[in-house]
């Protein structure tokens, strides 16, 4: 028998039964249950789905630096150049070793062609990790080591085989001017207490050759103090009657332009410039010469007429006259030189000299630079010559052949009527 629902209790509101809680709705949904009976729970986030991630593309890494079988190590390959009296060497991935052997390049077949890791172990023998992440960084690098026979300028750059470098062998011993057979004129510039040297020619023309031998003259002769800003540097110099100081930009300097600037505060008498390169070091060039210094300097022209015009048209047109002024007040003389080959397969250089007489400046203040082209060879009480007379006078010595004399003439015409005994 069933008992009698329990009466609530006085005063109580009725609930819901039992029955009504699951009681389906109209909609076929439960009856939710009455506000705050039940703990309300957050609808849970599904998390967001992992998106892969596409690696990037790998850091550059430089070959094992493991030389291949059978290849010479970069000691080996320059010590051969040396020994054969070649001035550059030329090595490059997939490419036979090349050596320059007085003017001409000769492919050394007795090396086998080296591959990339061969190649990174030459590196890796001259450059420190600083030098190679500057290459890895700019594909370029231009630099110097030295064995203790002789130093090394150093350029490495890439190219469509792969990498490549290019080494100038320069001894360590400096020629001196007697060993060159420079003129007379070259000592006599040497004593020269201020001013602007320019020494002038192609690359690979030896203009750093003469210009050492003559740093190297005032270093012998003369109590002076020679400060260099090269980059960089070739020939080291020991001081000896003078103090020599050598800065290489990238390593004592930060700035080509700020070193040359420091140099006329660093009671300099000498200041070698390893090139001309811009209007802001023409300026602070022109403004040692002028406050007492004596300045060599070098650029890439091939004749003192060209050499001066060089120089003027790094300014504009309203700002060259002035600049006539402080450069024919300035210079002191200007070297241009190639280098030719002798009859004996050795190389020397022949010169044309202009030394900045009254004429010349008076040429130079006037703008009429053509003229002075005409004074050259008529001034050679001066010390001055032109290139076909320096070439007509090897000639006669039996040092060149004909051949080669009218070859490097400026004017062959001229220079073939001067053979011919025309001239």
């Amino acid at each position: 028998m069933s008992l009698p629902p329990i009466p609530p209790p006085p005063g109580a509101k009725p609930g819901p039964r039992t029955s009504e809680l699951t009681k389906p709705t109209d909609n076929n949904s439960t009856v939710a249950p009455p506000p705050g009976s039940v703990k309300k729970v957050k609808p849970s986030v599904p998390p967001p789905p992992k998106v892969p991630v596409r690696p990037g593309p790998p850091a550059p890494q430089t070959p094992i630096a493991v030389k291949g079988p059978n290849q010479p190590t970069l000691a080996e390959l320059v010590r051969d150049a040396y020994d054969q009296g070649c001035s550059d060497l030329h090595l490059g991935v997939g490419e036979h070793v090349r050596f320059r052997n007085r003017g001409l390049i000769v492919i050394q077949d007795k090396y086998p062609i080296p591959d990339e890791p061969t190649f990174y172990s030459w590196l890796r023998e001259a450059m420190d990790e600083k030098a190679l992440q500057k290459f890895r960084d700019t594909l370029e690098y231009d630099g110097a080591f030295q064995y203790d026979y002789c130093r090394c300028r150093l350029n490495v750059f890439d190219s469509l085989r792969g990498p490549s470098l290019v080494i100038r062998i320069i001894p360590l011993k400096i020629l001196t001017l007697d060993q060159l057979g420079a003129p007379e004129v070259f000592r006599e510039l040497c004593y020269t207490h201020k001013g602007l040297i320019l020494v002038t020619g192609p690359t690979g023309s030896g203009k750093s050759t003469t210009l050492a031998a003559m740093v190297d003259f005032i270093n012998t002769e003369m109590p002076k103090n020679i400060i260099s800003i090269e980059d960089p540097i070739e020939f080291v110099h020991v001081s000896k009657k003078s103090i020599v100081k050598q800065r290489e930009v990238g390593i004592h300097t930060l700035k080509f332009d700020n070193a040359l600037k420091a140099a006329l505060r660093e009671d300099p008498d000498v200041i070698l410039i390893g090139e001309m390169r811009d209007r802001e070091t023409v300026n602070t060039a022109l403004k040692a010469g002028q406050t007492g210094h004596l300045v060599f300097g070098t650029l890439h022209t091939n004749s003192a007429v060209k050499t001066i015009e060089r120089i003027l048209n790094l300014y504009e047109p309203d700002q060259q006259g002035p600049m006539r002024d402080q450069l024919a007040e300035t210079l002191v003389a200007v070297i241009a030189q190639t280098l030719v080959r002798t009859t004996d397969g050795k190389r020397t250089a022949a010169h044309e000299i202009m030394v900045n007489t009254d004429a010349v400046r008076d040429y130079i203040k006037r703008g009429a630079v053509d003229e002075i082209e005409a004074i050259i060879p008529r001034s050679s009480f001066d010390g001055m010559c032109s290139m076909n007379q320096s070439l007509f006078r090897l000639y006669e010595e039996g040092r060149i052949t004909e051949e080669t004399a009218i070859e490097h003439s400026p004017k062959p015409n001229e220079m073939a009527q001067m053979l011919r005994g025309r001239i």
